[in-house]
């Protein structure tokens, strides 16, 4: 049997103390309702999935419930999850009425021939798919209508400029079996343009998986994200041989200097060794091996 290994992460930013314990908690349930999968024999993708739901059903992380609104004050959801043994993948973006958008990435992947899907389009998939849609409503909170009105009181977004960002969620596993999954999934930027998809559901650069490199999750501006294709590059890190503490620090590297971005990165390598950096003042996360009795968060 293969060593396991699981990594959760609830977004790099700058986490207020007044939510740094919500945000510890979050990915510490997480992480438990992954692991209890993957201790039991089950896939490095289906405690993705598991752990990421539970961090989309959270309103303290930017996924799901809680999302940030948008310039017309909507929710609108990207998610994606990935299989290191095949290299197939699945993800939908800008969905509005899915509670769970990495479900629906987990049934693009398992069902469909295609790797993305976007709005109305995954909506009615899911549909097909026997997933129940809900009201644009029930994914909007107190917090973040708060945050819209102060962003749109404050007037036009000047070109270049950045809009808050926290919370994006994504996990991590390699499984009994030695199989590699990522999943990432994410409300984007508060006050987005709508329509606009950053990095988190977008193949090599929000998420990657191969079993023959590693597993990584990424969090942070994804305008930069996209522009070194962050994840895709921290897996040809693990590739060439590096430890996935050090790749991910040299991918980040790569994310500052050469796209002035900051973010976060989670990694798993085929040996189950994992890996967590961020350059932002903090990054909720959380991880356990099979060599550990217990899980470990931080912040």
């Amino acid at each position: 049997m293969k060593k396991l290994a699981l990594v959760v992460h609830g977004g790099a930013w700058a986490i207020p103390e007044t939510a740094a314990e919500a945000c510890r908690e979050g990915c510490r349930r997480a992480l438990e309702r992954g692991w209890a999968l993957l201790g039991q024999g089950g896939s490095a993708l289906d405690a993705c999935e598991q752990a990421i739901i539970e961090l989309e059903n959270d309103p303290i992380f930017d996924a799901g419930l809680g999302s940030h609104l948008n310039r017309d004050g909507r929710v609108q959801l990207d998610a994606i999850l990935m299989d290191g043994r095949t290299l197939k993948a699945g993800a939908v973006a800008a969905v509005e009425r899915v509670r769970n958008p990495v479900h629906v990435a987990r049934l693009v992947l398992d069902r469909s021939e295609h790797i993305m899907l976007v709005g109305e389009g995954a909506e009615q998939f899911a549909v097909e798919a026997g997933v129940s849609l809900c009201n644009v409503s029930e994914l909007v909170i107190a917090r973040e209508v708060e945050l819209w009105y102060k962003l749109k009181n404050e007037g036009p977004t000047a070109p270049g400029r950045r809009r808050p960002s926290a919370g994006t969620v994504g996990a991590v596993a390699c499984d009994a079996q030695g199989n590699l999954a990522a999943g990432t999934s994410t409300g984007g930027t508060a006050c987005k343009y709508p329509g606009r998809v950053g990095d988190s559901s977008l193949i090599g650069c929000g998420c990657y998986a191969d079993n023959r490199a590693g597993a990584v999750s990424a969090t942070g501006y994804g305008e930069a994200i996209m522009k070194v294709v962050l994840a895709k590059s921290a897996s040809d890190l693990l590739a060439a041989g590096l430890a996935p503490q050090v790749a991910a620090e040299r991918a980040l590297a790569v994310l500052r200097e050469r796209a002035q971005g900051t973010g976060g990165l989670i990694l798993v390598d085929p040996q189950g060794r994992v890996g967590a950096t961020f350059t932002t003042p903090h990054m909720a996360h959380a991880f356990r091996t099979s060599d550990s009795a217990e899980a470990v968060v931080r912040l």
